[in-house]
């Protein structure tokens, strides 16, 4: 029988083999016999019992167990990269870790030997995997560009460096390739300004697959109907969905998060990875923020793009008489008055041109800058900056003459009193 003492240092299937082992010196088995019950080979057998008539129990414990592995790092390496983590490369994960630690450092080490040492050390956690609902399953698009998966993402871009931005994201759903910019909001202007940059490298996509967010849905049930719009919708269209429209794009709106998981999941690691690489960096800003974007993407394409399962590109490449900057503008009907005037987000604009329009459109470009327009036809105006003020009448209050003091006359009823005369009285 085994000792207390050896327990911790015999395995369980050290225990398993020296209780088989006593069964063949008990000769209740043969080394046949114990051969194929620990799947061990006759020589090996009888080295076994060699070594337990020699050693007694511990001739079962492996000739490897307490010696240096071949291929273990030296204690001091591994003090070095876990100096260097606590001090660069805090709350970066595992895998992330080890590609900067060879990228920068040059020292290479597997992910999952630091990933053991992490946790050892305390300063990795590894989180539970809650039970994920089952879902249908659907297959990529078979060519790039086929469909473009797009959204914003919310997050701490810039941790307590910069003010909270918003990475506009666009990938490919048969290649998963990335591409998008940073914004300080996420709106209609900053879903243009992402399209036009992706449109601008890539080409327009066939289809768009969205969220009902506001700036892509509207859940109004009225039709409005806009100036020099060429085309009705049954539905109100929002401005970006009258933009993809006229441009081609067919846009697919999803009823869950997870029907777009491609770009949900890309959100979550570009959270874990770039995070950390603009703070390495020094990012402080959204401007430049967007230029690390530029020599950031296409390592992070490089790194996680696939190959899409048929050859061939179905972006469309933008046509010279599509006016792209025109297009992707917010477009706002307004109705003009007698005198010219325009009342666009509380400002008053006054059209120098004449003109016999009644209605009139007006044009917010990406850049910033304004344009009223009648059909196609520009039209020259200037903002008032001060409106006209009213004219204010003071009121005359008018006195009132006083009728004089009604004073009845001396044989009136009202001084005598009221007296009834003839059948009246008894009545």
């Amino acid at each position: 029988m085994v000792h207390r003492e050896d327990m911790m240092m015999v395995r369980s299937k050290e225990i398993k083999r020296y209780q088989i082992i006593g069964k063949v010196f008990d000769k209740s088995i043969n080394q046949q016999e114990a051969s194929e019950i620990l799947e061990l080979s006759d020589r090996q057998i009888r080295r076994i019992v060699r070594r337990v008539r020699k050693e007694g129990e511990r001739g079962v414990i492996h000739r490897s167990r307490g010696c240096k592995g071949r291929r273990s790092v030296a204690k001091a390496v591994r003090e070095r990269i876990l100096g260097l983590y606590r001090e660069r490369y805090k709350g970066f994960g595992p895998l992330l870790a080890s590609e900067k630690l060879w990228e920068l450092d040059h020292i290479k080490i597997s992910d999952e030997t630091l990933r053991l040492w992490l946790i050892a050390e305390g300063l990795w956690h590894e989180g539970k995997r809650r039970k994920v609902k089952e879902r249908s399953w659907r297959a990529r698009k078979e060519r790039f560009g086929q469909m473009v998966q797009m959204d914003g993402s919310h997050h701490l871009w810039l941790e307590d460096r910069g003010p909270k931005l918003v990475l506009m994201g666009f990938i490919d759903d048969a290649t998963s390739n990335f591409d998008g910019l940073f914004f300080e909001y996420e709106g209609t202007k900053p879903a243009m300004g992402g399209l036009k940059s992706y449109a601008q490298k890539y080409g327009l996509p066939v289809q768009l697959y969205l969220d009902k967010h506001a700036t892509y849905k509207s859940n109004a049930k009225k039709r409005y109907r806009y100036a020099n719009w060429d085309f009705e919708d049954k539905e109100e269209l929002t401005q970006f969905e009258r933009a993809c429209k006229q441009l081609g794009i067919e846009v697919i709106h999803a009823h869950s998060p997870q029907a777009k998981g491609r770009i949900e999941r890309v959100f979550k690691t570009l959270q874990d990875r770039l995070v950390k690489e603009m703070r390495l960096a020094g990012i402080k800003s959204c401007e430049e923020a967007n230029a690390f974007l530029k020599t950031y993407l296409p390592k992070f394409n490089k790194r996680f793009r696939v190959v899409a399962r048929l050859l061939g590109d179905m972006h469309r490449p933008i046509d010279k008489s599509v006016k792209l900057d025109e297009i992707l503008s917010v477009q706002t009907g307004h109705v003009l008055r007698n005198d010219r005037t325009v009342l666009h987000e509380r400002r008053l604009y006054q059209v120098t041109d004449k003109t016999r329009a009644r209605q009139v459109v007006v044009f917010e470009y990406l850049n910033g800058r304004l344009a009223i327009k009648y059909g196609k036809q520009p039209l020259a105006f200037k903002p008032i900056d001060q409106r006209p003020q009213p004219e204010v009448k003071v009121a005359v209050v008018k006195k009132v003459k006083r009728l004089p003091r009604y004073v009845p006359p001396r044989g009136s009823y009202w001084r005598n009193g009221f007296k009834l005369k003839g059948s009246l009285r008894n009545f």
